[in-house]
């Protein structure tokens, strides 16, 4: 049975029941090198001024969940220093002079400490926050995310982060799965190729919402604001 406080997000492909008491944002993956000029994504010759620019919508979120209340978890890709956690088959990828654990313009590439593997500062995590060290693209995968969750009695999760078709969408495939309601805020995701956001956007909520519901930052707003 639906929870009577259950509120009504516009959203695609129809309206998200938001419950106030079951619901958690999960933001992936705001890290410098992924979306700071000078950085690991930028030596990969992507332009990361299109990330850079939804930083005031992450900011934005992450304070109405503050402001309600309601938890906020945050994840990192990242690896131990000896890599023992990166099987070759992810790290043999991507350009020979920049793969993971080489040194690059922030420090060594996704090695948890190192400056670049940081948070950017707009949407840093607060006291309190859970902040989940991931090996993998998914969020659920090798760390103890789902524990967190099934210990806070959350069954929903808002995503936010970057980039839209990689880790984004394989953490919200990960928890539609797990049999979590998920929503993904369009402008507080983006990836480095506008078509690659498109079609993710697309994906998620084709065929009645096969893996989720997205919505507008203005409508998730006015809906829970009374």
């Amino acid at each position: 049975m639906e929870s009577i406080l259950m509120i009504p997000i516009p959203a695609d492909p129809g309206p998200f029941p938001l419950d106030p008491a079951a619901v958690a944002l999960v933001v992936i993956d705001m890290q410098r090198d992924f979306i700071e000029p000078g950085g690991f994504g930028a030596s990969l010759g992507n332009d990361v001024t299109r990330l850079g620019a939804i930083v005031p919508a992450v900011a934005e979120l992450i304070g109405l969940f503050r402001a309600k209340g309601w938890p906020v978890i945050h994840t990192r890709e990242s690896h131990l220093p000896d890599l023992s956690d990166c099987p070759p088959a992810k790290r043999l990828r991507g350009k020979p002079a920049a793969r993971i654990g080489d040194p690059g313009p922030m420090g060594r590439i996704l090695v948890r400490g190192e400056p670049g593997n940081a948070i950017i500062d707009a949407c840093a995590p607060i006291a309190g926050e859970a902040v989940i060290d991931k090996p993998g693209k998914g969020a659920f995968y090798k760390t103890n995310l789902e524990a967190l969750l099934a210990q806070n009695g959350i069954r929903q999760l808002v995503f936010a982060g970057v980039t839209t078709e990689v880790c984004v969408q394989t953490s919200m495939r990960e928890a539609n799965d797990r049999g979590y309601d998920c929503l993904l805020v369009e402008e507080a995701t983006e990836s480095y190729f506008a078509e690659f956001k498109t079609a993710t956007l697309a994906m998620i909520r084709a065929q009645g919402g096969i893996v989720g519901w997205t919505c507008t930052l203005p409508a998730l707003e006015t809906a829970v604001t009374p």
